[in-house]
């Protein structure tokens, strides 16, 4: 084995250069991805049940979900550098471990605080085995097959996206809510197995670890979340609110402040310097802030305030999470065509359209029938986006940073699902409560509204992309990667 630059592979298990190989490389990644994929959103609609059972406010519920999506989001360059240098598959195996453990243990909290705390344990698990589980996919294909398989493994994101809310709350209705954190222990057991012995290992250039980054920029961006929620709680100007919105703010300009003189920046931010990239980073932060937020918002007002079960609940999220299964590759094979911004802009604007007409029947006593079509409103405009914003951004860069850009992107997501969820839960908290049924309603609707509101913001920043990029001023980063863009002095952003 040769390893001097870095890029060893080690042959072990079943070879996934052979074809049954190959089959098994792309089941075990892709069921792995659909669990935690699935677990971002399959907790939703078992909130409710989780307040009944271990008590806490919209702001603790809340926590469940960006404890998870904060540290996945923090830790997701951290794993991909921690790959390169100690084995993709052995530290992937790691990933899942720690993933199932986690699940194991949130569903024997005993209260509320643990439970957010072991959900931050599975996001660093998540963390892990989402980039990981994507270069060890790629790595076992040729190039020429990479786009079908990569096509595969998006695809069942999709399938958990539209089938979380439903399994949710099927599981929730049918068994308990402990039951959706344990069908994850056997999954995680077998992929983390199956993993071990039939993956190949491998081996990518050996970055450093931007520690510094990795704790400004996560204690940043969960100081700033517990400030918008206490301000929502306590009143925007106390001092637990001020507090974290000025600490939030400082570490984060510490984090940009360290990134600018790292030599193995975490986020290099001479990418931001290419207009289209930094407009695709700003329409993902954007979009999954409206997408996020209104998931968790309208899943306590179905059960809280309409008095639905978790399954009813699930099965009413179906118009508006089925959507991308449909809608979401068609979009993705038209952006060639006619350009990412084309679809991106009227997809964002067609959500946020759709969110405001549920805000106004959520004022009166609408049926279940009245809602089917704005969810389906919204749910055909964020299909229309999902796929072209991150084709939009990785286009902007060249191939030898595609790494770096692609780990930002899923960063930006994760952080903007984490601030939407808070913002809203602020505002929810500001104008209502989960006391009553009306009291419920009186905080959905402006809290919903500003879902709306960010996925119209995020229309106006995808302005910004561009079809094709002109030679701009090149990314500051590793000696490796610098001077990268002058590989390709014009570019097209589809």
């Amino acid at each position: 084995m040769n390893s001097q630059n870095g890029r060893a592979v080690l042959r072990s298990g079943g070879a996934a250069s052979e074809p049954s190989g190959q089959v098994l490389t792309v089941l075990l990644t892709s069921v792995a991805y659909f669990m935690v994929t699935l677990d971002a959103l399959v907790v939703v609609t078992a909130l409710p049940s989780i307040h009944r059972s271990l008590g806490g406010g919209i702001g603790t519920l809340q926590w469940t979900i960006s404890a998870y999506t904060i540290v996945f989001g923090a830790g997701i360059l951290t794993a991909a550098a921690l790959g390169d240098r100690l084995g993709r598959r052995r530290v992937y195996v790691v990933g899942l471990a720690l993933f199932t453990m986690a699940s194991a243990a949130c569903a024997l909290a005993p209260n509320a605080e643990v439970l957010v705390a072991c959900r931050a344990v599975q996001g660093m698990g998540a963390a892990i085995v989402m980039p990981l589980g994507l270069t060890l996919l790629t790595t076992a294909f040729p190039p020429e097959r990479r786009g079908a398989v990569v096509g595969i493994w998006g695809g069942i994101a999709g399938l958990a996206v539209a089938s979380g809310p439903l399994i949710g709350g099927a599981i929730t209705q049918g068994l308990n809510w402990h039951w959706i954190f344990w069908v994850n222990v056997p999954i995680g057991v077998v992929a983390a197995f199956g993993a071990r012995l039939r993956l190949e290992e491998s081996w990518g250039p050996r970055a450093r670890l931007d520690i510094p980054a990795l704790v400004l920029v996560s204690g940043g961006v969960g100081v700033l979340i517990w400030g918008l929620v206490q301000g929502g709680q306590q009143g925007w100007g106390s001092d637990q609110n001020l507090t974290g919105l000025i600490l939030g703010a400082l570490l984060l300009l510490g984090f940009v402040l360290w990134e600018a003189r790292a030599p193995e920046p975490m986020i290099p931010l001479g990418l931001f310097r290419q207009p289209t990239f930094a407009a695709a980073v700003g329409t993902q932060f954007l979009m999954a802030s409206a997408i996020f937020s209104a998931a968790f918002l309208t899943s306590q007002f179905f059960q809280f305030a309409l008095g639905d079960s978790p399954l009813a609940t699930g099965l009413r999220f179906l118009s508006w999470t089925a959507t991308p299964l449909l809608i979401a590759p068609l979009a993705g094979a038209l952006s060639d065509k006619i350009g990412a911004r084309a679809l991106i802009v009227p997809g964002l604007a067609m959500q946020g359209i759709g969110f405001a007409w549920i805000v106004h029947l959520a004022g009166g006593t609408s049926s279940y029938g009245s809602y089917v079509v704005p969810f389906i409103v919204a749910g055909v405009g964020i299909s229309m986006a999902l796929p072209c914003v991150t084709v939009a951004g990785l286009n902007a860069v060249p191939p030898p940073i595609l790494g770096k850009a692609a780990g930002t992107l899923n960063t930006v997501q994760q952080f903007g699902a984490a601030f939407g969820v808070a913002i809203v839960t602020a505002v929810f908290n500001s104008k209502g409560s989960l006391a009553s049924p009306p009291a419920v309603t009186d905080g959905y609707r402006p809290a919903l509204l500003v879902a709306a509101g960010l996925s119209v913001v995020g229309a106006v920043v995808a302005l910004g992309i561009r079809r094709s990029a002109h030679e701009e001023a090149p990314v500051s980063t590793s000696s490796r990667e610098r001077g990268a863009l002058d590989l390709v002095p014009a570019l097209d952003v589809d």
